[in-house]
C-alpha cells in the first residue's frame, strides 16, 4: 500500500512538472482581440506570438487613447445614449402639434363671432363658422411644427453620431499607425 501511494504521488508529481513547463495556451477560440473588438484587422509581419499582440494592442491602445482624447469604448455607450436621446426628443416632437386644433378652434371661434355679428348679427353662426375653420388651420400649422421639429431633432442627432464617429476614426488612426511601428499590418 506503501508502494501505491508513492507511485501515485510520484506520477503526479511529475505530471505537475510537465504542466509547469509547458508554454501558456493561447486566448481560446471564440475570445476576440483588443483591436477586433474595434473591427480593426491586426496580421503579424515578423512572426510576433499571439502573446506580443496582445501586449502591442494594448500599448498602442493605451497610446491612441492618451494622443486622441478618446476611448472607443466609452463612445460606443456615448453612441447609443444619443441615439436614446434623440429617440426620445423625437416623441417630445410628436407632442408639439398635439392640441393645435382645438386652440384654432377657440380663435376661429372668437375671430367667426366678431365677424359673424358684424355681417349679419348672428355672432353665434359666425362662431361656428370660425371654430370650424380654426380646427383645419390649427390642425395643418400642429402637423407643420410638429414635422419641422422632428426633422430638427433628426438632424442634430445625426451631427452628434457624425461626430461620434469621426472621434473613433481618429482613434483607429492613431492605434493603426502605432502598430504598423511595431511591424504589424493593420485594415479597418
Amino acid at each position: 500500500m506503501r508502494r501505491t501511494s508513492l507511485t501515485v504521488l510520484a506520477a503526479f508529481f511529475v505530471s505537475g512538472l510537465a504542466l509547469a513547463q509547458a508554454p501558456p495556451a493561447a486566448a481560446p477560440a471564440g475570445q476576440k482581440t483588443l483591436a477586433a473588438t474595434m473591427n480593426v484587422h491586426v496580421f503579424p509581419n515578423k512572426g510576433q506570438t499571439p502573446e506580443q499582440q496582445s501586449m502591442d494592442e494594448s500599448e498602442c491602445y493605451k497610446f491612441a487613447t492618451t494622443n486622441t482624447g478618446t476611448d472607443p469604448f466609452a463612445l460606443q455607450k456615448q453612441s447609443e445614449q444619443i441615439a436614446q436621446q434623440t429617440e426620445q426628443a423625437k416623441q417630445q416632437a410628436a407632442q408639439a402639434g398635439k392640441g393645435a386644433g382645438a386652440k384654432g378652434a377657440v380663435k376661429g371661434a372668437a375671430a367667426g363671432a366678431v365677424v359673424g355679428e358684424v355681417a349679419n348679427d348672428d355672432a353665434g353662426k359666425g362662431a361656428g363658422v370660425g371654430a370650424a375653420a380654426g380646427v383645419v388651420a390649427g390642425r395643418r400649422k400642429g402637423k407643420a411644427a410638429e414635422k419641422q421639429a422632428t426633422a430638427q431633432v433628426e438632424q442634430q442627432g445625426q451631427q452628434a453620431q457624425q461626430a461620434t464617429a469621426d472621434q473613433l476614426t481618429n482613434f483607429k488612426k492613431a492605434f493603426s499607425v502605432c502598430l504598423e511601428a511595431k511591424n504589424y499590418m493593420v485594415k479597418m
